[in-house]
């Protein structure tokens, strides 16, 4: 009879599940990006907690503790921004200018010319017939256009950052309010389980950040130091500070991320050295065309992401959730095989997470008698 109770209590938690994850199934798309809001939101509120905590204990206002921390991080990203994109627009706006000049465009059909000329035989009948200057027009009126699609997407962006921080402020005010009430819901057999189980997740959430935050300002570091080498050998780039540290903040973000620092430096590299006859003749390694020296910066970025790929990554956000480098690779291959970029942002700390609640399983099931 007892047998046959459980089994009926086994098909029930098994219909109860397939029905939850079908119904789970159904409203996704209508609450993922409510969830991504949250999940981001106790991101920011796990990196942020201990600076609001450290003040509220001088203040004695827990309010204005994080009015005063979310304000200054907000003051702090925006100066930054204002900061990077003014120096870029006025730099865009020079470029601009030049190409309006008529011994800018004769210098850029120079330099067609010249590339053309270095090209295969069988490449250099292909685009006789197309001014290269006004392709070059074109081009430019193109990446404008695509810069104004941008800026209109760029509202959805901007709405979902403040729902972030309203949901990061609301966290901020009451955590440990809501870490309360998550403790009301653990039985009394358990209590003592749970309670280690919620410290040992928030401690591999914010060590994977600190992780994350460490090998960022490393990419950062290299990046620049890479940046101001290349200006040595006469690159001739300017922003180097900000490149750097775009392309360390936005090798957060996997696959992508990677990438957006080396484009802005294209980007700058191209505006400051498109006319300069030295810069568009040079040789990398005294062997290999390079012209604005687009190949050097290439070649830097990828030697930036290898050590950080290879040793930087795998080290410090392995050990800061106690996972092995060959875990972390392997979590964040499935990670991206199932969600894509967003799944390689958060499978590492997943993957710690899923190692503390397999730990505290463990050792329920080994200590069951003792409960």
């Amino acid at each position: 009879m007892d047998k046959q109770k459980n089994y009926i209590q086994l098909i029930y938690r098994l219909m109860v599940g397939l029905l939850s994850i079908g119904f789970l199934y159904v409203i996704w798309p209508y609450i993922s990006s409510v969830l991504l809001m949250l999940v981001f939101a106790f991101l920011f509120t796990t990196v942020l907690l201990s600076s609001v905590d450290t003040l509220e204990r001088k203040i004695r206002n827990r309010g204005i503790s994080v009015l005063a921390v979310t304000v200054g991080l907000i003051a702090a990203i925006s100066i930054f921004i204002g900061s990077f994109a003014t120096n870029l627009a006025d730099q865009a706006g020079d470029f601009s200018q030049r190409l309006e000049t008529e011994s800018f465009m004769d210098d850029f059909n120079s330099f067609i010319d010249n590339t053309k000329a270095k090209l295969p035989d069988f490449a250099k009948g292909a685009g006789d017939d197309v001014d290269a200057a006004s392709k070059l027009n074109e081009v430019v009126g193109n990446l404008m256009s695509t810069l104004l699609t941008f800026a209109g997407a760029l509202g959805s962006f901007v709405f979902n950052m403040i729902m972030v921080i309203i949901f990061t402020i609301i966290l901020l005010l009451n955590y440990h309010q809501f870490k309360k009430s998550l403790v009301g819901f653990i039985p009394n057999k358990y209590f003592e389980v749970g309670l280690r189980l919620i410290f040992n997740i928030e401690q591999q959430v914010s060590n994977y950040l600190r992780g994350q935050l460490l090998a960022a300002t490393s990419v950062a570091i290299m990046s620049i130091i890479g940046l101001y080498i290349l200006n040595f050998f006469g690159a001739n780039l300017t922003l180097v500070i900000f490149i750097g540290i775009i392309a360390g903040l936005a090798n957060l973000i996997p696959l992508v991320g990677p990438f957006i620092g080396m484009l802005i430096a294209f980007a700058v590299a191209l505006m400051n050295n498109l006319g300069n006859e030295a810069a568009q003749a040079h040789m990398m390694f005294n062997a290999i065309p390079s012209p604005f020296y687009i190949l050097d910066v290439a070649l830097m970025f990828i030697i930036v992401q290898q050590i950080d790929n290879n040793f930087i990554t795998p080290l410090l956000v392995g050990e800061s959730v106690g996972l092995h480098p060959i875990m972390v690779m392997i979590a964040l291959l499935i990670g991206g095989t199932l969600i894509g970029p967003m799944g390689m942002l958060f499978a590492v700390p997943a993957a710690g997470i899923i190692k503390v609640i397999g730990h505290e399983i463990s050792f329920v099931t080994k200590n069951a008698h003792l409960l």
